[in-house]
């Protein structure tokens, strides 16, 4: 059972301009609150103790806002990155903070910009045998109606099962970023490769969630 999480907030944000020119997307307002602090509220009542945050683009307006943690009850680190590094190139950045002792070998990571009531608790009750890392799949939205991957059962496959769209919320195993460099680095290439080498498990929820990517999902949201 690990009690780490990683929230991925270093994006520039652009198809939520102009919003995203003066406020990172993790500290846009759904009704009066940030979506980063959802997801901190959440995590602290599944269980979790630490979070890394990563941040680019005004990220110093995102240590300001949440600080070390101590108004969430989480001891709360930051993994600031230059330019964006991407979702792969951003976890190994970080995975000095995400896996610090040899014990440390699972994480959670969310993308900042979702809006959702999934149940956190359930990752960090996963036993994996041989898996490297385990989505949360849902319904494809309007805006990625082919989806991302086939869920059969509880393994991902390349093309059997219901194709559905990855949630941004996942697990991983550290093993699954060995020999990965820290450079600007795509996490689909890597997840499209496990599912082929059958190492991805999955599960589907089917509970709200919203990819806050435009203002106009954002107004919605707030409505």
């Amino acid at each position: 059972m690990h009690s780490t999480a990683m929230i991925l907030a270093a994006g520039r944000g652009e198809r939520m301009r102009p919003l995203t020119d003066s406020v990172p997307k993790p500290l846009l307002t759904v009704r009066r609150k940030a979506l980063i602090e959802y997801h901190l509220e959440a995590l602290k009542t599944a269980g979790y103790e630490r979070v890394i945050i990563n941040h680019a683009w005004l990220g110093s307006m995102i240590e300001d806002k949440v600080g070390g943690g101590e108004r969430f009850d989480l001891q709360i680190l930051y993994s600031p990155e230059v330019d964006a590094l991407e979702t792969a190139g951003g976890i190994v950045n970080a995975l000095p903070l995400l896996c610090p002792t040899e014990q440390a070998q699972y994480f959670t990571v969310i993308n900042g910009d979702v809006f959702t009531d999934y149940d956190f608790s359930q990752l960090r009750k996963l036993r994996f045998s041989n898996e490297v890392a385990h989505l949360v799949m849902i319904d494809n939205p309007e805006h990625n109606p082919d989806g991302d991957f086939y869920l059969d059962e509880s393994r991902l496959n390349i093309n059997q099962g219901k194709k559905l769209t990855f949630s941004g919320i996942a697990v991983y195993q550290k093993s699954f970023f060995d020999n990965v460099n820290c450079e600007i680095k795509p996490l689909a290439p890597m997840l499209k490769s496990g599912i082929q080498n059958n190492l991805i498990s999955g599960q589907y929820f089917s509970g709200n969630w919203t990819d806050v990517g435009t203002p106009e999902r954002l107004a919605q949201l707030n409505k």
